[in-house]
C-alpha cells in the first residue's frame, strides 16, 4: 500500500474553521475567551459533570487534581501500572511517591484485587494513599463499581484518568463522569482533538474556579499583578477550544466509527487462534480508541515486535502496548502490587495496538487483516 495507515491521526470536519475564524475575527486568540467558555459547558453536559476548567493538556489536568488535593513531599498516590507515564509524572512533580497497581484480564484496567491488597496493607501500616489515579485503557472503562466501593470503604478520592476513553460509557453514565476529579485529552492522536489540551473536571464548582486560578499563574484580585501562590501556564487558548467545540459535534460519530473499525477485525482476524482482542466488559461501552489484542507467540511463530516490523514494511503502524509504569527505568524500585499473576507484564509483552483512527476505510481495514493473516502464514 502506498498510503501509510496510521495509528491513530485526527480527523477534522466541517466546522472547525467557523469556530477558529470566530477567534481571529474577534482577535480572540489567547488563553480564555468565547471558545473556551463554550467548550468547557459542552464537555460538561456531555460527560454530565458541573463544570470543567479547560487546559493545554491531560497532564496539566492530573497536575492540578494532585494540587487541589494537597498531595506533596511524602505523600503516596496508587496508579494504574498499565498506561502512559503522564498518568503518573504529575505524582512526581509535587514529589509524592507513586506505588502502581497491576490490570486484570476483564478490561486491562486496574485490578480491584490488587487494590484491595494494596489499600489493607497501606492502612496497618498507617499510611493509605492521598489519591488513586484508575485509567481507562485505549478507551475502555475500569471496573468502577468494585473500584470505587473501595476507595470509598478506606476514604480515598479518585482521579478518573479517562485521557483515552472521552464518549466510552460504564453502566449507563459516561466515561469521565466518576471520582473527585475526572481528566480529558485533546492531543492530537485521541478520539476528538484541540490540536494539544485537556480538560479538568469535578461536580464541585469551587474546585474547578481554583483549578481556572492556579491555571493562570494564580494570579490574585488585584488591579496590579500580585501572586499570593504558585500558579502554572495550563490554559486552553481560545482558537483551540474552536477546534475542540467542533469535534464534540461529531464525538459520537467518531466513537461510532471507531467501534466499527474494531468490529472488522473482530471478524477478520478475531477468529485465529492465537489473537485475543481486547475484551469489552459487560454493561460497558469502550470508545476503541485504538483496536488492542495480544498474540501467542508460540501458536503465530512470530513475536509482537516482529509482527510490528513486519506490518511497518506494509506501510502500516503499529505499536505495543504501554510498557507497565513499574517496569519502566525511571520508577524502579517503586512498589508494585500484582493481581496474582503480574497480569500488566504479560499485557506488555504479548500486546499490539493495530491502526485504528476513523479517518481509515473498510478497505484500509482489511487490508491490515490480509497483511497480519499473510506475515503469520509465512
Amino acid at each position: 500500500m502506498n498510503k501509510r495507515l496510521h495509528l491513530s491521526i485526527a480527523h477534522i470536519g466541517e466546522n472547525e474553521q467557523k469556530y477558529v475564524k470566530e477567534a481571529f475575527d474577534q482577535n480572540w486568540v489567547a488563553p480564555l475567551g468565547p471558545n473556551v467558555d463554550k467548550f468547557e459547558e459542552v464537555v460538561s453536559n456531555y460527560v454530565g459533570r458541573h463544570s470543567g476548567a479547560a487546559l493545554n493538556s491531560g497532564t496539566s489536568a492530573i497536575h492540578l487534581a494532585i494540587k487541589l488535593l494537597d498531595i506533596k513531599e511524602g505523600d503516596t498516590v496508587f496508579c494504574s501500572s498499565l498506561t502512559f507515564i503522564a498518568s503518573a509524572n504529575p505524582i512526581c512533580y509535587e514529589k509524592a511517591t507513586p506505588v502502581f497497581i497491576d490490570s486484570e484480564r476483564e478490561t486491562w484496567n486496574m485490578s480491584p484485587v490488587a487494590l484491595e491488597k494494596a489499600l489493607k496493607e497501606a492502612k496497618a501500616n498507617g499510611k493509605l494513599p492521598k489519591a488513586v489515579v484508575i485509567v481507562n485503557l485505549y478507551g475502555q472503562p475500569a471496573k468502577f463499581d468494585e473500584l470505587l466501593a473501595l476507595c470509598d470503604e478506606y476514604g480515598v478520592p479518585v482521579i478518573e484518568d479517562s485521557a483515552e476513553s472521552l464518549g466510552a460509557e460504564y453502566k449507563g453514565k459516561k466515561s469521565g463522569s466518576f471520582g473527585k476529579f475526572s481528566i480529558f485529552s485533546f492531543n492530537g492522536n485521541k478520539i476528538i482533538t484541540t490540536s494539544g489540551g485537556g480538560m479538568l473536571m469535578t461536580d464541585d464548582d469551587e474546585l474547578t474556579k481554583k483549578a481556572r486560578f492556579l491555571s493562570t499563574q494564580a494570579r490574585d484580585q488585584a488591579i496590579h499583578y500580585q501572586h499570593s501562590v504558585v500558579g502554572y501556564n495550563y490554559r486552553l487558548s481560545n482558537v483551540c477550544a474552536g477546534i475542540g467545540r467542533a469535534q464534540m459535534e461529531v464525538l459520537d460519530d467518531r466513537v461510532n466509527r471507531r467501534r466499527e473499525i474494531f468490529d472488522i477485525y473482530a471478524r477478520e482476524i478475531g477468529d485465529i487462534d492465537g489473537i485475543e482482542l481486547m475484551p469489552e466488559l459487560a454493561e460497558t461501552k469502550s470508545n476503541r480508541w485504538l483496536t488492542a489484542l495480544t498474540i501467542d507467540p508460540v501458536k503465530l511463530g512470530i513475536q509482537p515486535n516482529d509482527l510490528i516490523a513486519k506490518l511497518a514494511e506494509e506501510n502500516i503502524e503499529s505499536r505495543p502496548v504501554w510498557k507497565p509504569l513499574h517496569m519502566q527505568p525511571v520508577f524502579e524500585g517503586t512498589k508494585y502490587y500484582t493481581h496474582d499473576e503480574d497480569v500488566a507484564k504479560d499485557l506488555f509483552e504479548r500486546g499490539l495496538c493495530l491502526p485504528s483512527a476513523s479517518l481509515m476505510t473498510d478497505e484500509d481495514v482489511v487490508f491490515v487483516c490480509d497483511s497480519i493473516k499473510k506475515i503469520i502464514q509465512k
